[in-house]
């Protein structure tokens, strides 16, 4: 674990060094470009999120949750784990 520890601060050291040696106009525009490209992703986002709300119908839909054991039961396979067999082998267990 240490060993992976000193080889990631060497690789950030050099990514430092390689950022200090950037002329001050280069690192400038980096930094403008990648808020640049944050603020799109943000503004995008955001944008989506109110079509999406705009969108919907404003109704909430209100249905029974379906039992998934009884919709598996269609198939000729019962689950083999089901807490009803657990429970009742334990009841007999004596």
């Amino acid at each position: 674990m240490k060993n992976l520890r000193t080889k990631l601060n060497n690789w950030f050291d050099k990514l430092n060094e390689q950022w200090r040696a950037l002329p001050l106009k280069k690192q400038q525009r980096y930094t403008l470009l990648l808020f640049a490209g944050y603020a799109l992703l943000s503004v995008a986002i955001i944008g989506k999120v109110c079509y999406d709300v705009g969108k919907s119908n404003n109704r909430m839909t209100i249905e029974h949750i379906e039992n998934p054991v009884i919709q598996q039961k269609k198939s000729p396979v019962s689950p083999q784990d089901s807490i009803s067999k657990i429970i009742k082998n334990k009841m007999y267990e004596r």
